[in-house]
Order: C-alpha cells, then structure tokens, then sequence
C-alpha cells in the first residue's frame, strides 16, 4: 500500500506541476528560465517544448552525477520524459487556445502557475522516486554547496537564466519572480506533504 501512495503522489504531483509550468507560459509575463529557454530553443530549431524538457534533462542528469560524485541517475530519465509529455499534453489538449487578456489577470495566472508548480513539486518529492534531472539539479547544488532547497531551486534557475537571453527566449518580469519565488513555494509546501505521507503511510501499518 506504501508503493500505491508513493506512486500517487509521484503522478498527482508531475500533473500538478505541469500544469503550473503551462500557466506560467500562458501568462506571457516572462516564463521561468528553464522553460523560456525551451520555448526559445522551439522558436530557433524546432520541437515541441516538451520535447526540449527531455533533451534538457538528459544533459543534467550528467552534470548532477558530476555534482554529487556518483553515478548517472539514469532512472531519472523516465521521470523527465513523463515530465515533457505532460507539459506537451497540457499545452495541446488543454491550453492551445487559452488566452490571458489584461495585465492584472496575466499577474494573476502567473502567481498561480508558480504556486502550482511548488504544490506539484512538494507532492511528488514524497514519493521518493527518481526526481526530474531539474529537481535533481536543485537537490544536487543543495547537497554540493550545503546550502536549502530554496537556495540550490534558486541558483539553477540564475543559471538557466543565462542561456535563456543569449537565445531571446520569453524573459520578462515574470521570469524574475518566478526565479526567486518557485524555491521558497517548494519550501513552503514540502513539510505538510512529508507530515501527510507519513500519516497515509502509518496508518496503513497500524490498520495492518
């Protein structure tokens, strides 16, 4: 029953968070640095965004290695792919023809795609499978540098940041909250969700 909540939480969590991720872009007040550096890389070479989200995480899934001295996560690829296809599934089905019209309601989805995202992150963290390449890179510069969760989640995205204005990719105001917001919404939601699988989980040992 374990493995059935940590498996749950691990696909509510991905749904979750892509779906915040698709918000964020919709907004059109700048997108988060990893994901305006996949529109850009769409607008310049082609591909889906999701697509980019994949080839990404292949790439980091070595440097994290690199990070924490150990061996390639390969496992991690498979929650990478899950993360591109969710992202391109929500941007085809659901928001292909969803418009956000006004400065205030473009703020407005804007903050709620990054709350989104930090609740759907929080989530599947607990199921303690393989994180995404991007989770892991957060959690790889944690443990490097020694530094919280919202500090590593900040530091990727600066980096992120970099290559996403070399290529002109959706940088806006939105881009900066996202940067120095997404970390501490991660913080904020994480301990109630690793209290709440704690809870599902000795509760199911006691009914047993």
């Amino acid at each position: 029953m374990a493995l059935f909540y940590r498996f749950l939480f691990f696909i509510a969590g991905l749904s979750i968070m892509t779906f915040g991720v698709c918000l964020t872009i919709k907004a059109e007040l700048g997108a988060g640095a990893w994901d305006a550096l996949n529109v850009a890389l769409t607008e310049w070479i082609g591909l889906t965004i999701g697509s980019w989200i994949i080839i990404e995480g292949a790439v980091l899934v070595c440097i994290n290695s690199l990070l924490i001295q150990s061996r390639p996560k390969l496992l991690s690829l498979l929650t990478i792919i899950l993360i591109g296809s969710l992202v391109d599934l929500w941007m085809f089905f659901v928001f292909e023809s969803f418009a956000v019209y006004g400065l205030m309601i473009k703020f407005v989805t804007l903050i709620l795609g990054i709350f989104i995202i930090g609740l759907g992150a929080a989530i599947y963290l607990q199921a303690k499978f393989p994180s995404s390449p991007i989770d892991g890179f957060m959690m790889a510069i944690s443990e490097r540098f020694r530094v919280s969760l919202m500090m590593g989640k900040t530091v990727g995205e600066l980096i992120a940041l970099i290559p996403a204005l070399i290529l002109q990719g959706p940088i806006g105001i939105g881009t900066i909250i996202i940067t120095f917001t997404i970390g501490p919404f991660v913080q904020l939601c994480f301990p109630y969700f690793e209290k709440l699988m704690q809870r599902l989980i000795e509760g199911n040992y006691q009914g047993k």
